[in-house]
């Protein structure tokens, strides 16, 4: 992304010139009609659409039954955001690190959020959730919103470890109205924590909000694992710890493990209908988002 506008000063401008670039674009609210709560069950009729069948209910009467559902005005949607310090990398270069594209990410959205006239919130977390608030659709509120995410766009902080199920479960317990959950994270956790995250994320299923994972990682580095032929000093951003080796020594069985991982996370999503959106740093922002909603757009 070329950013036109200092991004430690002007992170609303800049998610402005975002929304803008992609909205004229979509035919419709890529956001629109998912805010429904299902009102009751009524006898199909003929010209009935296929999806709407209760196929449980006729599994248990062997008669067919259609759900009905009552639109709400409006959508609520809290961004929850990751702030350890492995969101932090890279450090020192001059292209966005990971924390700094998610919120770029997340100013765009709320952008559209408010466009929509749409009630948004925000939650920051590491190893615990340090700011939530609360669900609202004023102008107002959209500008305390985005003034916290310019907040921490420059935030370097050592140590800071990733709780991301825990942060999820209060989430998952704070937001009482079905809602939209848009999670920008880069999921590195410790894998054996795996099943403990997904619980947290089922819960936010079981209480019936929609997920978005933006699960956000630099692939040169943590995918591809690109370095120079050379010794290297490797440090755990989260943990601290340190370990000396030279890049190649590793490199094959380090891409092996890290796609495993990828894979296992996709396939949690996919189990639990959360739609994973796969970021690469080297993509720009707004092509990220355009493809993610234009996609969207063709679904609803």
């Amino acid at each position: 992304m070329i950013l036109t506008q200092p991004l430690t000063e002007n992170l609303e401008l800049i998610a402005r010139q975002v929304v803008e670039g992609f909205i004229l674009g979509l035919h419709k609210s890529p956001f629109h009609g998912f805010s429904v709560e299902f009102a009751e069950h009524r006898l199909y009729n003929q010209g009935d659409p296929l999806r709407h069948i209760d196929w449980r209910v006729y599994g248990r009467t062997d008669k067919l039954f259609v759900k009905r559902f009552e639109e709400e005005t409006n959508l609520r949607c809290c961004v929850v955001m990751d702030t350890s310090s492995s969101m932090q990398f890279p450090r020192d270069t001059k292209k966005l690190n990971k924390l700094q594209f998610s919120c770029v990410a997340a100013a765009s959205l709320l952008q559209l959020m408010k466009r929509q006239l749409d009630a948004s919130s925000l939650a920051l977390f590491d190893e615990s959730v340090y700011y939530l608030s609360d669900c609202r659709s004023a102008h107002s509120h959209y500008r305390m919103l985005v003034n916290e995410l310019q907040k921490i766009v420059d935030l370097k902080t050592d140590n800071k470890v990733t709780n991301a199920a825990k942060a999820l479960h209060l989430v998952a317990e704070q937001m009482h109205k079905r809602s939209l959950i848009v999670i920008f994270s880069d999921m590195m956790d410790d894998a054996d924590n795996i099943d403990d995250l997904f619980s947290a994320m089922q819960h936010l299923r079981y209480n019936k909000h929609e997920v978005i994972l933006f699960h956000v990682v630099d692939g040169e580095h943590e995918i591809d694992f690109e370095f120079e032929n050379r010794p290297y000093e490797f440090v755990d951003m989260e943990s601290g710890e340190r370990i000396k080796l030279q890049p190649q020594q590793i490199k094959e069985q380090y891409i092996g493990r890290m796609k495993e991982y990828r894979e296992l996370i996709e396939n949690r999503c996919h189990q639990y209908q959360i739609d994973r959106v796969a970021v690469d740093l080297s993509k720009p922002v707004e092509e990220v988002l355009h493809a993610f909603l234009v996609k969207r757009n063709k679904l609803m």
